[in-house]
């Protein structure tokens, strides 16, 4: 029998090197839309130009809600339509999905100011027009697949305009029999249908009375949360915009005077953006950078420059 003291004493294993762990990196977002060294201006006769933009250099990232604000004539629906394609800058490049805008295609969706929608067609046949337009030719028409594609479609425009507060009587009338508003809703669906990695908004809220502003503006704001398109909207409300966007991009008037050789006067992420949307404009944080950026936009706008200008005086003391 060994005694127990004769056993043999295993060996301590040998300690391991504590090797630290590499720092996780964030996946870079991929950038949907890029603008660089982008000016525009526009001659006014004699030989003259007036410029519009300057020095714009932006990255607006996929999935971003990016909201353009400013006041009335520095730019915002200019950019938007650089971005779709409508017009070309004067100088520098915009790429879209990384490939450059040379004209209107369908990476882009559009909403305007003022609805424009088809008067001959019903409001469900306005909704369609742009997907089976796109999809069929003369030809196809009579192919069973298209009669199931259309089929299909019908019943995903029947869903946005669902989504978009319409009834279901709604979508065999026309658009005169609709108000501003629905109209609208019309036009908002019908740019969703067509499923665009980016949509463009152009004050598309601003005609509207506040009730149905402030329902279209919840409705957006869940249809983005689901499926995340890349959004730029415009408008010249700043509640609007803190209510909305993930990103502030505020634009001011060009001024020849000035030193800062870039409209954008503010570009910044919105920290209230990850609030749930109906606590959102209750929070301090949102009322301080309301107030933040009201502050600039007053500091930078044309009126407030127009005032500090000094009147015009005679030799004698007298205003001119």
């Amino acid at each position: 029998m060994v005694s127990a003291a004769l056993k043999p004493v295993p060996e301590p294993e040998p300690e391991l090197e504590s090797v630290p762990l590499p720092a996780l990196v964030p996946l870079a977002r991929r950038t949907e839309i890029a603008l660089r060294d982008v000016s525009v201006k526009y001659p006014c006769g004699r030989g003259e130009s007036k410029i519009v933009l300057a020095g714009i250099n932006l990255e607006i990232a996929a999935s971003e809600f990016v909201v353009i604000l400013g006041e009335t004539g520095c730019g915002k629906s200019t950019l938007l339509r650089l971005i779709l394609g409508e017009e070309f800058p004067t100088s520098g490049s915009i790429d879209v999905d990384g490939k450059p805008v040379t004209r209107i295609d369908a990476r882009c969706g559009y909403v305007p100011q003022k609805y424009s929608l088809f008067p001959d067609r019903t409001v469900l046949g306005n909704v369609m027009y742009g997907p089976e337009n796109a999809r069929s030719r003369f030809l196809t028409r009579f192919r069973p697949s298209f009669f199931r594609f259309r089929r299909s479609l019908r019943a995903q425009g029947q869903e946005y305009l669902n989504r978009m507060g319409l009834r279901p009587q709604d979508m065999n009338k026309y658009p005169h029999q609709l108000s501003g508003g629905m109209q609208q809703r019309v036009a908002i669906a019908q740019a969703l249908l067509m499923q665009p990695p980016v949509l463009l908004m152009d004050e598309a809220f601003s005609a509207l009375d506040p009730s149905t502003r402030a329902n279209l503006q919840e409705k957006l704001h869940a249809i983005w949360l689901e499926s995340r398109p890349t959004i730029v909207f415009v408008t010249h409300n700043t509640q609007e915009a803190l209510l909305l966007g993930t990103r502030l991009i505020l634009l001011g008037r060009h001024n020849e005077g000035s030193s800062l050789k870039s409209n954008v006067l503010l570009d910044i992420e919105n920290p209230t953006s990850h609030m749930p949307f109906a606590r959102r404009a209750q929070s301090p944080e949102f009322h301080r950078l309301h107030d933040h950026v009201k502050q600039i936009a007053f500091e930078s706008s044309s009126m407030n420059r127009i005032e500090e200008q000094p009147l015009p005086v005679t030799a004698e003391g007298g205003l001119r």
